[in-house]
C-alpha cells in the first residue's frame, strides 16, 4: 500500500479497518503529501469582511478588558474541564472556525487542579472569588498539582526556594512541557484513536508490574478523554469521530483537539505544534478540486490564528509580571528542512504569516521559522518583510536542531525542541547564581534575614 493510496482511501472519508496497522504515522503523512512552494506571496488574500467584523469585535473586547483592568470575566464556579462550558461564539453567523475555553469569549476558565491558592489568588486580585465549595473541594478532598510538588521537595529545595536561591515560575503550574499531536484527530477521527487507544490497552495485558499498572490507568484516562473530545464536537455542531474531509474541517478538527488541552490545563506554554505544513496538503486538493477559493482559505487561516490569540488563562500579577503581560506561548513551528534536504516551505506557510498582516501584529500565537540556509529564496524574503513590519517572528536554527529530533519536531514555549507527541521535557528551575556566590562567600548567612541556618554551602 502506497503513501498515495493511503492518503486517496482517507480523502474519501475513512482508513479501512483492515489497514489500520498499517496507517503511517503523521511524520510520513506528511512527508509524502506535502507539496513545497518556491514562489512568492503574490497570490496571498486580503481579510474577507467578516474577518473584519469579527476584528473589531475582538479588538472592542480587547478595550473593554484593559479597562477593566486586564481581566474582563472569570468563572468562579465551573471548574474548567473539555465538556464543562457550552458552545461560546464571538458571532456565530460569521465564525469558519469555532470554539473558546468558556461559553464566551474574554471568560477565563477556573483550573483549581494546578494549585487551589493560585486559582483563588489569579480571581481576588482581579475582583473575584472562587465559590467556597470549590475551594473546600480542592483543600480537603482533591490533591493539587502543587501539593504534590511540595510533597517531594526535599528540605535542602525547600530553604533554596524559601531564599530564592531557587526561582522560576509559581509552583501551581505544571512542571514538564509536551506537545499534543492534534493533527491526528483531522487526519484519523476520534473514533480510530480510541479503537488505537483500546487495541494498547488490551495488549498491555501482562505481569501487573507499577510500569504496567500506570500505563493501563493513563491508556484508560486517555480514552475517556477522547471520548470527551467527541463531546467537545457535538457541542459546537460536529461530529469529529470521522476524518476530516476539507481545509475547514482540517483546521476545525485540530483546533477542537488544541482547544481541550487548554480547558483542561492552566500550563506556562501550550504549543501548538507544527501543523501548517499538515493543513496545506488539504488546501492543495481542495484548491485543486475548486471546493474553496483562496478567499476562503484564508479566511479559515484568519478565523483560526483569531482563536489561538484569543486563549486566555487566569494569571495572578506576579506570573504577569514576570512575562510582561498576558502570555500563552501558542508557539507554531513553520517551515524548516526535511531530513532528505527538501524544504518544507508551503503556500499555508505564507497564509500563517500573513495573518499578520490581515489581522495585525501579535504575540500569539508565537510563530516561529525554523531557519534553514536551504529554505527559498522567496520566503526568506517574505520573511524579513514581515519582521520589518510587525517584529511578530521568532527564528530558530532548524539545521542544528534537525540533527536530533528530526523533521517532524516543534518548540514548546519560546525555545525548547521536542518531537510533536512523542517527547516531553520537565521543566527546570532558575538558580541565581549571584545569590549562591553571596551565600559562599558569607558562610552560608542570608544578607536580608541574616538567617544563618537555611543553607549548608559548600564552598
Amino acid at each position: 500500500m502506497t503513501f498515495k493510496e493511503l492518503w486517496h482511501d482517507h480523502w474519501n472519508g475513512f482508513i479501512p479497518s483492515g489497514k489500520w496497522n498499517k496507517v503511517v504515522d503523521l511524520r510520513d503523512f506528511i512527508q509524502a503529501n506535502f507539496t513545497p512552494y518556491d514562489g512568492d506571496e503574490s497570490f496571498l488574500a486580503g481579510p474577507t469582511e467578516a474577518t473584519k467584523k469579527l476584528w473589531e469585535q475582538v479588538m472592542d473586547l480587547t478595550k473593554q478588558e484593559r479597562e477593566a483592568g486586564g481581566v474582563l470575566d472569570m468563572d468562579t464556579k465551573i471548574v474548567s474541564t473539555i465538556t464543562s462550558h457550552g458552545a461560546g461564539y464571538l458571532n456565530k453567523d460569521l465564525e469558519t472556525i469555532v470554539g473558546f475555553q468558556t461559553d464566551k469569549p474574554f471568560k477565563r476558565s477556573l483550573q483549581p487542579f494546578g494549585g487551589i491558592r493560585i486559582a483563588e489568588q489569579a480571581c481576588e486580585t482581579n475582583g473575584y472569588k472562587v465559590d467556597p465549595e470549590i475551594s473546600r473541594i480542592f483543600r480537603d478532598w482533591r490533591k493539587t498539582h502543587n501539593q504534590g510538588v511540595f510533597d517531594v521537595y526535599t528540605p535542602e529545595i525547600r530553604a533554596c526556594r524559601s531564599s530564592h536561591i531557587i526561582t522560576g515560575l509559581p509552583d501551581g503550574y505544571g512542571r514538564g512541557r509536551i506537545i499534543g499531536d492534534y493533527r491526528r484527530v483531522a487526519l484519523y477521527g476520534v473514533d480510530k484513536l480510541i479503537e488505537d487507544k483500546k487495541n494498547q490497552l488490551a495488549t498491555s495485558q501482562v505481569r501487573m508490574t507499577s510500569e504496567n499498572i500506570r500505563l493501563r490507568e493513563e491508556l484508560s484516562e486517555q480514552i475517556r478523554a477522547l471520548q470527551e473530545l467527541k463531546e467537545l464536537g457535538h457541542i459546537y455542531g460536529y461530529d469529529i469521530s470521522q476524518p476530516a474531509k476539507n481545509t475547514k474541517e482540517a483546521i476545525q478538527w485540530l483546533y477542537f483537539g488544541y482547544l481541550a488541552a487548554v480547558k483542561e490545563q492552566n500550563g506556562a506554554a501550550m504549543s501548538l505544534g507544527r501543523t501548517s505544513t499538515f493543513i496545506d496538503i488539504y488546501v492543495e486538493r481542495d484548491l485543486k478540486n475548486g471546493t474553496f477559493t483562496e478567499e476562503q482559505i484564508q479566511e479559515f487561516i484568519d478565523h483560526f490564528i483569531m482563536k489561538l490569540r484569543l486563549v486566555k488563562f487566569a494569571r495572578t500579577p506576579d506570573y504577569n509580571a514576570i512575562f510582561a503581560g498576558d502570555p500563552t506561548w501558542v508557539t507554531e513551528s513553520i517551515a524548516g528542512v526535511n531530513i532528505d534536504g527538501q524544504h518544507m516551505v508551503t503556500k499555508t506557510s505564507f497564509r500563517y504569516l500573513h495573518t499578520l498582516e490581515n489581522l495585525g501584529t501579535a504575540p500569539e500565537p508565537n510563530m516561529t521559522v525554523l531557519w534553514s540556509i536551504k529554505l527559498p529564496a522567496a520566503f526568506k524574503r517574505y520573511c524579513a518583510k514581515m519582521s520589518i513590519h510587525t517584529s511578530s517572528i521568532q527564528y530558530e536554527n532548524d539545521d542544528l536542531m534537525r540533527g536530533t529530533h528530526g523533521d517532524d519536531y516543534a518548540i514548546a514555549c519560546c525555545v525548547s525542541s521536542m518531537r510533536v507527541g512523542k517527547e516531553m521535557q520537565f521543566f527546570g528551575a532558575r538558580a541565581n547564581l549571584a545569590k549562591c556566590l553571596l551565600y559562599a562567600i558569607n558562610g552560608g548567612v542570608d544578607e536580608k534575614t541574616k538567617n544563618s541556618a537555611q543553607l549548608k554551602v559548600t564552598t
